[in-house]
């Protein structure tokens, strides 16, 4: 158990439905990181770019992508969150966006992105998930979320304080940046947690241009780390979790919070 977590936002261009690049590109950048930080968070299908040809870059768990994964984790010491074009069953006939918490221990955790972009044409090609695990990790409660399900506050919704870092990976349009700046932060506020968001720079296969904005909230809404606007590159900040703890005492909102029914 740690009371504090070192946590990276490592913010990157995606080679379009290129593993073979994306994958070396992302290396490069953990080599300098080890040591440094505990946990390494990656856009959205940083592997391949937000594409709709699952047919062509699916892979099972134990494929190319998290295989390699996997390795990172294990040699660099660090956790890993990110998400990948992923088989959604056993006969290679549905697809998912598949979001991943991988720990240099050999823990791995997976859940799918819920909410599907419709007008990408995300319901078209992939398979909604129904699950929001939480997951435990150096004893903190985190809880990993993909892109568009920051529309959604009650899939986000932190009951009973049962996360204290919420994170999401993204390919977000920089059409839409200023949803994305102010969703992050009101996610914050409003469930005092820490909330991460990592998303990708660059032009995609489709000329949709993404300048990211990747940062990182203090559950009082303050900004505690972010990547330069149109750069690839890093930024890291250390968490507190008795700070979380005593502000949550102090400030009980949480226990006056609405409940939701989620139906899935």
């Amino acid at each position: 158990m740690s009371d504090t977590l070192r946590i990276t936002l490592l913010q990157t261009d995606i080679v379009w439905e290129d593993k073979a690049a994306n994958l070396c590109r992302v290396q490069r950048h953990l080599e300098g990181l080890c040591g440094k930080t505990d946990v390494v968070v990656l856009p959205e299908t940083f592997a391949t770019g937000f594409s709709m040809h699952p047919e062509t870059l699916a892979e099972p768990w134990q494929g190319e992508v998290i295989t390699f994964a996997k390795q990172w984790a294990a040699r660099y010491g660090v956790a890993l969150a990110g998400s990948f074009i992923a088989y959604a069953d056993a006969a290679a006939t549905r697809y998912a966006n598949r979001a991943f918490f991988l720990t240099p221990e050999g823990e791995e955790h997976y859940c799918d992105k819920r909410h599907l972009f419709r007008m990408g044409d995300e319901n078209l090609h992939f398979a909604a998930g129904a699950a929001r695990p939480v997951i435990h990790y150096k004893g903190w409660n985190i809880l990993l979320l993909v892109c568009y399900d920051l529309r959604f506050p009650v899939w986000s919704r932190n009951v009973d304080n049962e996360y204290d870092l919420l994170i999401y990976v993204a390919n977000w349009p920089a059409s839409r940046r200023k949803v994305w700046d102010v969703l992050l932060q009101a996610r914050a506020l409003e469930n005092l947690s820490y909330v991460c968001g990592v998303n990708r720079t660059g032009m995609d296969g489709n000329h949709i241009v993404h300048n990211g904005g990747s940062c990182l909230y203090s559950y009082k809404g303050e900004r505690l780390a972010s990547v330069p606007d149109g750069q690839e590159g890093h930024a890291t900040a250390c968490l507190s979790l008795p700070a979380l703890r005593d502000f949550r005492t102090k400030f009980p909102v949480w226990k006056d919070a609405d409940r939701f029914q989620l139906y899935v």
